[in-house]
């Protein structure tokens, strides 16, 4: 497959009062052309940061690449001045952010909102770059796309001010679509209305998509692949079938585990004891050790490398060091790995 992007050894820090966050240690992956690739994990994992960076979206102010590639089209997007990302944001490479009200201008048509990429990047005229906003408003699903062409955020619900958005991000065709939790902030019925719309979008334009999310459940039908981030480094990453079905990381069983179903009670919930680490001053060894009921001596001394159980699917573990002791997956993973069954298309649809 066609790599589109690659993310090479990316550490990124902060500045601030209290010292320096050590925000992204070591990040690596691939996109590949036309596959959608989930970035999964708590809140304070770093995956908005990660794919921020691939924007160059983070502030100057305090924000570091301390070392590190961002290949995209034979360039360092890491390199560029912020002139020549202005030629790629919007145009190659979009986002698509967790709120649309504070995506959108209030004080502009959502049409005009639209047309601005189309102008800027496409260099149509105005008459032009209006047919084809309300040709993208028709293609996410807005009703009566010419007479909302006109109207302002404030007249569109939750789930059609995404579909805005979305149409914004899509303006231009990017190569490559990156979604910040793009369903947070949607009821669950618009939520799958959404993440079907994006299913269906991708197939049209042939684009690649990054997911960011923190829930495993939401991308278990939209993902290719996997990637599992917990204390600013990248954990666990395989195919959706192989994350869902043969999680190998202690901390992507968490994860499942704590994924609630119809059958769960109140009682029931499960989630992952302690706290993330302080990235002020990240562990010796591996990040994930003080909540690991598995830990073993040498997760507090050094940090594991990638261990490869399959040509797709890598964890970092010292459990699957040759020497280690065998471990399986706790019953309520396996519980929920019963619950998944797989799609037609080999996904795993929950």
């Amino acid at each position: 497959m066609e790599k589109i992007l690659e993310v090479k050894d990316l550490n990124i820090s902060f500045h601030t009062f209290g010292g320096e966050v050590q925000a992204i240690r070591g990040v690596s992956f691939d996109l590949f052309k036309g596959e959608t690739l989930a970035i999964v994990g708590e809140s304070g994992s770093g995956k908005s940061v990660t794919t921020k960076s691939i924007m160059r979206l983070l502030p100057e102010s305090n924000s570091e690449i301390k070392s590190g590639e961002i290949l995209f089209d034979g360039k360092d997007l890491t390199k560029l001045k912020d002139q020549q990302m202005q030629k790629i944001r919007g145009k190659d490479i979009s986002m698509i952010f967790q709120d649309p009200m504070t995506s959108l201008n209030p004080t502009m048509t959502v049409g005009k909102q639209i047309m601005e990429p189309i102008i800027k990047h496409q260099k149509l005229s105005k008459s032009e770059a209006r047919a084809r906003a309300i040709d993208l408003l028709k293609l996410v699903g807005i009703p009566m796309a010419e007479a909302r062409f006109k109207q302002y955020p404030h007249q569109f619900s939750g789930g059609m001010r995404q579909r805005v958005v979305i149409a914004i991000a899509l303006a231009c065709n990017p190569k490559v679509l990156i979604a910040d939790e793009p369903t947070t902030a949607l009821d669950v019925t618009i939520q799958a209305q959404i993440l079907e719309l994006m299913k269906d979008l991708q197939k049209k334009i042939d684009t690649s998509i990054i997911f960011i999310t923190h829930d495993l459940g939401v991308v278990a039908n939209v993902a290719d692949r996997v990637a599992v981030m917990y204390g600013g480094k990248i954990v666990e990453i395989g195919t959706a079938d192989e994350i869902f079905y043969n999680p190998k990381h202690p901390y992507t069983w968490g994860l499942i585990s704590s994924m609630p179903d119809l059958d769960t009670a109140d009682t029931e919930l499960f989630s992952i004891p302690g706290t993330p680490p302080d990235l002020l001053n990240p562990p010796k060894g591996d990040a994930f050790a003080a909540r690991n009921p598995f830990v073993l001596n040498i997760d507090l001394e050094e940090q594991p490398p990638f261990f490869q159980i399959s040509d797709t699917h890598y964890v970092a573990s010292w459990l699957y060091h040759k020497d280690a002791p065998r471990v399986d997956p706790p019953e309520a993973v396996k519980k929920r790995m019963r619950q998944f069954p797989a799609s037609k298309e080999g996904n795993v649809n929950v």
